[in-house]
């Protein structure tokens, strides 16, 4: 059973960007797009928390994930379903991602990009490209897209934090998009990569100390959700994924597929030893399908509460 992605996502060309220097380069501040959307990044010295990711230690996030572990690596791929998830409250977010990580479960560094409908960060529930970064486990460092020093933007073509379009739907067409982090060996800075051929820009090695300064011990690909209600009774009804779970339905949630990652052999190859699992099953559940198929796929997702997980 092969399956092949129908259409390429469309994302808004910028037309015009404003510069600021920031510790690291040129950050953009403000993007406008095509259609007059302007993405304005404000000081995350002036608003800290609502840039920032929360920390693991809160126990506030849910992941639903497929990861691989146990070298060295210094690059991942993929190709993702873009939706609409549903997001409960103002103050939570759902995030489709690819992760390369380093580091402890609390006291960890790591790099990712995917969709996200965040509208505590963006003001709205449109769905956005991302990315996001900590060298401390969101403790103190890292924040969403370019809103801190750190990730450093050179295309023009590609705004973070730009709505996506088209968008699956349940049972629709699927539309994906392709996320590709790579570390360039002449410079030690990560770079991210659009579509195949789009280099958004890149997170200077110089952020981090050891760990990803050097290589990813870990790469992760799937879904997380923010909640202050994750965990706990009343669970949030913030999705994961279509809201849907996995269910031997091509694309009827949250879907990767061509999932890649970079070691020593400098070779794009399908990692061994994958494994997925969910942090709330009943919640959010996971399924990998690796056996009689051609190219493996993962699904991921979940409407959060339900009478499996009140």
């Amino acid at each position: 059973m092969v399956f092949k992605f129908i259409a390429i996502l469309l994302l808004e060309i910028i037309t015009f960007a404003t510069f600021v220097w920031g510790e690291n380069g040129l950050v953009i501040k403000s993007i406008q797009s095509e259609d007059g959307d302007v993405i304005d990044y404000i000081d995350i010295f002036k608003q800290p928390a609502l840039y920032h990711r929360p920390a693991l230690k809160n126990h506030k996030i849910q992941m639903a994930i497929l990861l691989t572990e146990g070298y060295r690596y210094v690059g991942g791929k993929t190709d993702m379903i873009a939706r609409n998830t549903h997001v409960e409250e103002d103050d939570e977010y759902s995030t489709s991602r690819l992760t390369l990580k380093s580091g402890s479960y609390y006291n960890y560094q790591d790099i990712e990009s995917g969709w996200t409908v965040n509208p505590r960060v963006y003001g709205d529930r449109q769905t956005r490209l991302f990315t996001c970064w900590t060298n401390d486990g969101s403790r103190e460092t890292g924040c969403f897209d370019l809103s801190c020093p750190g990730f450093v933007q050179i295309s023009h073509e590609i705004a973070l934090g730009a709505a996506i379009y088209p968008i699956s739907t349940q049972y629709g067409l699927p539309y994906s998009i392709t996320i590709y982090i790579y570390k360039d060996f002449n410079t030690s800075n990560w770079w991210l990569q659009y579509g195949g051929s789009i280099n958004i820009g890149y997170w200077p090695s110089k952020i981090f100390e050891g760990g990803l300064e050097v290589h990813a011990e870990t790469v992760q690909w799937g879904g997380e959700v923010y909640s202050k209600n994750v965990g706990k009774h009343p669970h949030t009804k913030t999705q994961m994924g279509s809201g849907a779970f996995p269910f031997y339905i091509f694309a009827n949630t949250g879907f990767m597929k061509y999932m890649r990652i970079l070691d020593n052999t400098m070779e794009l190859r399908f990692p061994q030893n994958a494994v997925a699992y969910s942090e709330e099953y009943d919640c959010y559940r996971t399924q990998y399908v690796g056996d009689y198929i051609e190219e493996p796929e993962f699904q991921f997702g979940g409407p959060g509460r339900n009478p499996l997980c009140p």
